[in-house]
């Protein structure tokens, strides 16, 4: 349950002010504080989560367009993470008591600092530790989850890394949905066609900075015998030391595909109940590259 910004510390709930309109349970207490960047201004839409003493999540969500969240939990002991794009994390906490609002107040994030960048040079994606997964609807009501179990990608770092450069190479008959006859229809004709189409490509030199760890990378998408222009929502995790003190970077990416867009257009049902899978696909990265030797 979420409202304007509360701002007394302590006091207790349902009788006057701005809490007056509030039913509380007997048990429950109100706990609330509002988000503030560097300069006093609201933090909109930052995430919340709110644990108990034994650390399991009680309540969770985003703040208002003031900056505020506001909710009811159980009297007791809880932990606060605060975390919103490009700062650092918040962590506090807070005893409720019965009939009582409970505020943190002004929590003040700091902006946090872009991890360093990965060298310039050639890299290439490690498949022992990456993964290419997608989600689709089933029928338009279930959704199914799948990955690619073969795929190879080389990456050329740049000075800058705007002047990257990427190339990713799926094998189309490695698709996985954990159901063996789903899979065989998939590759089919009346779905990816690995016959006539045996690989999916993806090919970027435009590497866009949106802000803070988040970057846009945009370029041509090969499948289905049709290339079409799509966008990777990318967040780069930074780089680290792996297991055999090799160099690692990683980042996280999501797209959204339309297979009409790449002639995908089987729609009927199939006789032992096997269905259709829904127009939009989302496609999730999970990526981690190491220097080419």
């Amino acid at each position: 349950m979420f409202g304007r910004w509360l701002g007394n510390r302590t006091n207790r709930v349902g009788r006057t002010g701005p809490l007056s309109a509030f039913r509380v349970p007997p048990d429950a207490g109100v706990l609330s504080c509002r988000v503030l960047d560097p300069v006093n201004e609201p933090v909109r839409h930052a995430e919340f989560a709110v644990t108990d003493a034994m650390g399991r999540k009680v309540v969770g969500g985003g703040t208002d367009p003031y900056g505020a969240f506001v909710t009811t939990v159980p009297a007791g002991d809880y932990r606060l993470v605060v975390s919103a794009e490009g700062f650092t994390p918040y962590r506090g906490s807070a005893t409720v008591g019965q009939d009582t609002h409970a505020s943190l107040g002004d929590v003040t994030l700091q902006v946090a600092q872009p991890p360093a960048l990965p060298e310039a040079g050639d890299w290439e994606i490690d498949p022992l530790h990456s993964s290419v997964g997608f989600t689709a609807r089933h029928i338009g009501l279930a959704r199914i989850h799948g990955r690619f179990n073969s795929f190879a990608g080389a990456i050329r770092m740049g000075e800058r890394m705007e002047e990257s450069a990427m190339h990713v190479v799926i094998d189309a008959a490695s698709i996985d949905t954990g159901v063996q006859m789903r899979d065989d229809h998939l590759r089919s004709g009346d779905f990816l066609d690995v016959g006539r189409f045996p690989t999916m490509e993806f090919y970027s030199d435009r590497f866009v900075h949106k802000g803070g760890s988040r970057w846009a990378v945009s370029g041509g998408l090969t499948l289905h015998g049709v290339t079409r222009t799509v966008t990777l929502d990318t967040e780069y995790l930074g780089v680290g030391q792996g297991l055999e003190g090799e160099t690692r970077a990683a980042c996280r990416a999501t797209t959204e595909l339309h297979r009409d867009d790449f002639t995908i257009t089987w729609q009927t049902m199939l006789a032992r109940g096997i269905a259709a899978v829904g127009h939009s696909i989302t496609i999730d990265l999970d990526i981690q590259a190491v220097p080419k030797t």
